[in-house]
């Protein structure tokens, strides 16, 4: 009975420290991971003494690790690998070698053993994937050039340390001799454990999948993906390799089935429970006694680690050919400690290939540098923000060839660039005009010809030679930007056909202003077509669910023209959308009374 009121103290202890660090943590912008590791600083022997023993801790919360790892290989189908190869392989790549490499020089250097130095050195490259896509999602640049960049490399951080993970243990001195096994025999079982894994991941999961799953029981089928995470743990653990190792080979095996996403949903509570556990942990195993001791070391060290990962990561991003502004937010996205490395320092600790002592510095400063994070990204940003903007308003505008286009196109952004693939593959000649150098630069890597200006002004205009051009294709992103092309268009080369791009209505009311048609209301045609797949899967037949969708199209369009003639006074535009209401409703039933 002791020891069960003892779990449950322990248990409503976590629990607790967790949510109110997490929230605190969330809230101030700094990701959950740093939330966990400040509760289990709070709750560990370094302050409230809640907790007296860590080490019992970390190796249940392990299986929160071996969990990660599954739902890692859910996510790494062949296919989505060979997409990404570029930025997997080459920029992920050369970034992880490239840092490891310094970190473990400088380590060997200080009389670290070899073994040692290099795994501190590929721990210390490590990213943190949690604070990263938080930090990208909230500031809207997920899809971005440095997004998708940024979200390989983490990739392929995350793909590269299951191996390691894997070897570790095999790198540790002693290992085989402890399991009493011929190496021969050792390496027999670690081939063949892998082997049935794959065979029964291809041949026999998904069969029970699809059986259990014909029960309908939610919880038999938590059961068993439990099961198949921690089973295949258990096996690679009884041939000398690593926990995760097993789960994410069935991560990997079961990522293009019908299953995943019910797999992922089904262990990502125990997952996120049982690694926030984990980073707990670690933060009751942190010594922040280093920090007042040896606040140089430490400090130090921190400032060495943010350093050489900042300037190797924009150098290696130069290298691929992103702009200066993309290579100075990779940097500063990729420059923090990883959750991950944790996972690498606990488990050499472990394995008796790094020390306690410096297995306690290094995941010091991981969490050091984990916390620096979300302060160094909004200050490297702000400064990126500013250099671009310096950087561009300096550049001189190209200089465009003296030669004749059918068409001209300004802005080559994600609507201007269709038209522009589909002229290049009918061999029309046409030149672009592009207003943003980022987006110049990043298009140029892609082979696209195009030309760095404002094609508000009348010498750019001059030079491309608009007046000749049978057509100008304004694809220009800003709505505002976009006027003042179309009026200095209009006004210089009058007889030039206009088909521009309109953001939404108040946009295309600008344009029309301007005499401008016809004008393509950019997300029209594509929520049009989505209206006509909901009426479908509502039962309206296909037919009918056509006509519809083109009735509500001819209406919206002689209800654009009526209501330019108002949109400058808010209250007629309100009252005309609350009468063409109305009438579109009318206009249905009328269609149905006929039927």
């Amino acid at each position: 009975m002791h020891d069960a009121h003892g779990f449950l103290l322990y248990a409503v202890v976590f629990l607790a420290a967790a949510i109110v660090a997490v929230v605190i943590s969330k809230q101030a912008k700094m990701g959950a991971v740093l939330g966990y590791l400040l509760a289990g600083v709070v709750v560990g022997p370094e302050a409230l003494k809640l907790v007296s023993d860590p080490e019992t801790v970390l190796t249940f919360s392990e299986i929160g690790v071996v969990m990660l790892l599954f739902v890692l290989g859910l996510e790494l189908s062949p296919q989505r690998l060979w997409v990404m190869r570029r930025v997997l392989f080459g920029l992920g790549a050369s970034q992880m070698f490239l840092v490891t490499a310094v970190f473990a020089l400088a380590g060997w250097w200080l009389g670290l053993p070899t073994v040692a130095a290099i795994i501190a050195g590929f721990g210390l490259a490590l990213s943190s994937t949690a604070f990263g896509v938080q930090i990208l999602s909230e500031r809207g640049e997920l899809t971005a050039e440095h997004g998708r960049g940024c979200f390989g490399v983490f990739l392929f951080q995350d793909l590269v340390a299951v191996p390691v993970l894997a070897l570790i243990p095999l790198l540790a001195a002693g290992e085989v001799a402890q399991t009493n096994r011929d190496p021969w025999v050792s390496a027999a079982l670690v081939v063949g454990a892998i082997a049935l894994v794959v065979v029964a991941g291809r041949y026999l999961l998904r069969p029970v999948f699809r059986a259990v799953a014909k029960t309908d029981s939610v919880e038999v089928f938590t059961a068993v993906a439990l099961l198949v995470v921690l089973g295949t743990a258990l096996l690679m653990h009884e041939v000398g390799l690593s926990m995760g190792l097993g789960a994410f080979l069935a991560g990997v095996l079961l990522a293009d089935s019908e299953y995943r996403h019910e797999l992922e949903s089904h262990i990502e509570p125990f997952k996120g429970l049982l690694l926030g556990l984990f980073f707990m942990g670690v933060g009751m195993s942190l010594e922040l006694q280093r920090l007042y001791s040896a606040p140089a070391l430490v400090l130090g060290l921190l400032v060495g680690v943010l350093l050489v990962q900042v300037a190797a990561m924009w150098a290696v991003a130069r290298a691929f050919g992103y702009a200066h502004r993309q290579s100075l937010l990779l940097a500063a996205l990729l420059a923090s400690g990883g959750e991950f490395a944790f996972v690498v320092f606990a488990t050499a600790q472990g394995s008796g290939l790094i020390g306690a002592d410096l297995a306690g510095l290094l995941n010091l400063v991981v969490a050091l540098a984990m916390a620096c994070t979300p302060f160094m990204v909004l200050g490297m940003a702000a400064f990126a923000d500013r250099h671009a903007a310096a950087h561009t308003a300096k550049r001189e505008f190209d200089t465009i060839p003296d030669q004749h286009a059918d068409v001209v196109i300004a802005g080559f952004g994600r609507v201007g660039q269709v038209p522009g693939r589909i002229l290049a593959a009918h061999q029309t000649p046409f030149t672009v005009i592009e207003p943003s150098a980022e987006q110049v630069d990043m298009s140029r890597r892609f082979g696209s010809k195009l030309y760095f200006g404002d094609p508000a002004r009348p010498e750019l205009l001059r030079a491309a030679r608009v007046g000749e051009a049978r057509v100008f294709v304004l694809a220009i992103d800003d709505a505002e930007h976009s006027v003042r092309v179309a009026r200095t268009v209009r006004r210089l080369y009058p007889q030039v056909k206009i088909i521009a791009r309109a953001r939404n209505r108040q946009h295309a009311f600008k344009l029309m202003d301007l005499g401008i048609e016809p004008i393509i209301r950019e997300t029209l045609h594509s929520s049009l077509l989505m209206a006509q797949k909901v009426l479908e899967e509502l039962g309206v037949a296909p037919g009918d669910a056509a006509e519809r969708v083109e009735r509500f199209r001819a209406f919206d369009e002689k209800l654009l023209f009526e209501q330019h003639l108002v949109y400058d006074d808010e209250s007629a535009l309100i009252q005309s959308s609350d009468q063409a209401r109305r009438d579109l409703i009318a206009l249905f039933e009328a269609d149905d009374d006929l039927r």
